[in-house]
């Protein structure tokens, strides 16, 4: 039998530019203030301004100063500030990771990069070689478009390839730089979320072969990928001049609610468990809603979410990187003993989710 690969370590970094919410929310107000479609412009205020009191985020970190994202507005200054940003983020995220996990950077074997919000080619993670000082012959697995789900979707196919490799390292780095992807001339309900939602930050995870010594984190039981048919449009990027265009159904918090219950269930019963057996939940944070559907389909304990709200509450949805930051959180807690199980969850873009049993 293959043995199962653990999560080691997980690291985190956060630009520097952190803004409270009322700040972020009166910097928008100015901008739509100034623009020709006078009344878009204040119907899109007003509904910012009655989300502030509901969207349960107190603040975030930008990659750039608020006055910037003024003047940088086409897709190549975006992408260019992207590009810098994001580096310095993965370089970081990946050396608090490797060293919590007590590995150099010579010992990944592997190294997965996840993102939707920036494309490069070299990618992030080709560029993480020289600057980490990875191995020549390391292998690379860039992944673009998977969004909120990108975070728990890397962490089972890093496992994947550990169970091929039985005494190999895999890194997984996910960074998302939330704020280049905003609109200024979009007035839709899907933007008006996004600015009082999302955030920018990077989350590495260290992951080892079941068969490598050293390893005590949980090990990574088993995964499932669950696509939806016929989602395509329930969210994703519209590619403008601007850059990247948000999509968002309203379909999103009815989804999590009627799928999420019975595929956790048929996965876990699938190994002789049921959802009483999961003592802890580390779940994307996608928004009030979104957790709030996950906690009536899933049936959940007051609190079984909580590190997943306060996660929402200090930096916002940080797309894919959301639940690994939870996962660092979690881990720090020290909460797990041994045999206890745990599942981390994550939805996104396709529209699908991703599973990832794991047991101390």
């Amino acid at each position: 039998m293959t043995p199962e690969p653990r999560i080691r370590a997980v690291g985190r970094a956060l630009p520097e530019n952190y803004v409270d919410q009322a700040t972020v929310f009166a910097a928008i107000k100015a901008i739509w203030e100034s623009h020709p479609d006078s009344a878009a412009a204040a119907t899109a205020t007003a509904k910012l301004h009655a989300m502030q009191r509901t969207i349960g985020v107190d603040g975030r970190h930008f990659s750039l100063p608020l006055g910037d994202y003024v003047t940088k507005r086409t897709f190549a200054e975006r992408n260019g500030a992207w590009i810098d940003v994001g580096l310095g983020i993965a370089e970081r995220a990946a050396g608090d990771a490797l060293a919590r996990a007590g590995l150099a950077p010579r010992d990944v074997d592997h190294v997965f990069f996840v993102t939707v919000t920036g494309i490069a080619t070299p990618s992030i993670d080709a560029r993480l070689v020289n600057r980490l000082g990875l191995r020549p012959d390391v292998k690379r697995t860039p992944i673009f478009g998977l969004g909120c789900v990108g975070g728990a979707a890397g962490t089972a196919r890093a496992s994947d390839y550990l169970r091929a490799f039985p005494d190999g390292v895999a890194l997984l780095v996910a960074v998302e730089l939330c704020s280049l992807t905003f609109q200024m001339d979009d007035f839709s309900m899907a933007n008006v979320l996004a600015s009082g939602l999302f955030g920018d930050g990077g989350a590495a995870v260290v992951l080892s072969g079941g068969a490598r010594p050293g390893a005590a984190g949980p090990r990574v039981v088993a995964t499932r990928s669950v696509f939806y048919p016929d989602t395509e449009d329930v969210m994703g990027w519209r590619v403008v001049d601007s850059g990247f265009k948000l999509f968002l159904s309203n379909a999103v918090p009815k989804i999590a609610r009627d799928r999420m219950r019975g595929d956790v269930d048929e996965f876990l019963a699938e190994r002789g468990l049921a959802r009483r057996d999961i003592s802890h939940w580390i779940a994307h944070t996608g928004g009030p809603r979104i957790l709030e559907a996950f906690e009536e389909a899933l049936e959940l304990a007051p609190g079984a979410l909580s590190l997943s709200w306060s996660s929402l509450r200090r930096f916002g949805n940080l797309s894919s990187a959301s639940v690994l930051f939870v996962m660092g959180d979690f881990l720090a807690s020290g909460a797990a003993r041994s045999g206890d199980y745990g599942l981390l969850f994550a939805m996104g873009p396709g529209f699908c989710s991703e599973l990832v049993l794991l047991q101390w």
